[in-house]
């Protein structure tokens, strides 16, 4: 009988320890990181300030002075580089970036190819009645409704443009709801987003809203949309850097939460 008993806690103790060990390589595969170069497909030259942003973890890093960087990851996670005028790229992480550390990516130089120029000035008259009625007239009309201290841009003037602004006076949250609920998940990624410091530099000196774009999975007509309904303004929606792009949608998204709970 006690040969059984010893013999039972013996299995135990190696069921424990294999368990342990189990989880010991589990907590290792979730915090491995990779070690890679990225070099000028041109001239194979290796390239400083590159950003490196890992989509599925929502981190970000910048390659050092010989174009090397070390980034969280994990298999089949996709890492996104950009940098001024290359081609930004993305890459999925595979095994053998982990085994090897001579990993090498290379960005293409974009070619930039200028249009002609063509500059019409204005022929004035003299008289201005009659020049008055030959400038441009903006098309952007704006709405303002008694008792609200906001006005409201919606675009050109017609019937659906005035529906436009009273629904999202009326009922934001149904407006909002199939824009947000499109990518849920990733739009869970923007609190991740605003705490990283590498992601928010490389926001700020953008104005593309590339990099927005893939790490939302959303397309730059439903970050218009969004920043639309939540009445933030042409001008700023086309002049605003990516990182102010990022604020508002966050703000946006944080209001149309409290909004769909109290429905």
């Amino acid at each position: 009988m006690k040969f059984y008993i010893a013999l039972f806690l013996s299995m135990s103790l190696c069921v424990i320890s294999f368990a342990q060990d189990n989880e010991t390589v589990t907590e290792d595969n979730d915090s491995n990181t990779i070690n890679a170069l990225v070099v000028n497909a041109q001239t194979d030259e290796p390239m400083e300030s590159v950003h490196v942003v890992n989509l599925n973890k929502v981190v970000g890093t910048i390659t050092d002075e010989k174009g090397e960087f070390t980034i969280a990851a994990s298999v089949n996670d996709t890492l996104y580089f950009s940098f001024l005028g290359f081609k930004s790229q993305k890459i999925r992480v595979t095994n053998d970036m982990f085994k090897f550390e001579n990993t090498k990516i290379a960005l293409t130089e974009l070619a930039y190819a200028l249009e002609e120029v063509i500059v019409r000035p204005y022929q004035l008259t003299g008289y201005l009645e009659i020049d008055v009625k030959n400038l441009p007239i903006n098309t952007g009309y704006q709405y303002s409704i008694s008792g609200l201290s906001v006005g409201y841009e919606a675009g050109n003037k017609n019937p659906s443009a005035v529906t436009k602004v009273l629904g999202a006076i009326l009922n934001p949250a149904d407006l909002l709801r199939n824009l947000f609920g499109k990518q849920p998940n990733q739009m869970r990624k923007l609190r991740k987003m605003k705490e990283d410091d590498q992601i928010r530099d490389l926001l700020a000196s953008k104005f593309d809203r590339e990099t927005l774009t893939e790490l939302l999975q959303i397309e730059k007509v439903d970050i218009e949309d969004i920043l639309n309904n939540c009445n933030y303004s042409k001008s700023f929606i086309t002049t605003a850097n990516d990182l102010q792009i990022l604020d508002a949608i966050s703000s946006c998204y944080e209001e149309f939460k409290v909004l769909n709970r109290e429905k």
